[in-house]
């Protein structure tokens, strides 16, 4: 293995226990606020994918970053969905 696969596995899995055990320690009545909140921040990783399809590299990374801006795009788009219908839950009823 090159040491810079090694390097992002390592990462990957550190990154993987650090956010099961931060989200774990999350009331349930606090979970899905913070959860669409997180995921309007995924945008972040929209920019990633978008560099990911980018690099011209290999046939493959073009196509595994195509993927990457589907699956990223709808998580952007389920979080602020799940955001707004949890808004709607709120507001007072008219008569």
């Amino acid at each position: 293995m090159s040491d810079a696969l090694l390097t992002g596995l390592f990462v990957f899995v550190l990154a993987s226990f650090a956010g099961f055990e931060v989200i774990n320690k999350v009331p349930p009545t606090l979970h899905t606020p913070l959860m669409s909140g997180t995921n309007a921040i995924s945008g972040i990783s929209v920019v990633g994918a978008l560099l990911a399809a980018g690099n011209h590299e290999s046939t493959l990374a073009t196509w595994l970053g195509m993927v990457a801006i589907v699956l990223a795009m709808i998580n952007v788009v389920g979080g602020f969905l799940v955001t707004d219908r949890m808004l709607h839950m709120f507001r007072k009823k008219e008569a």
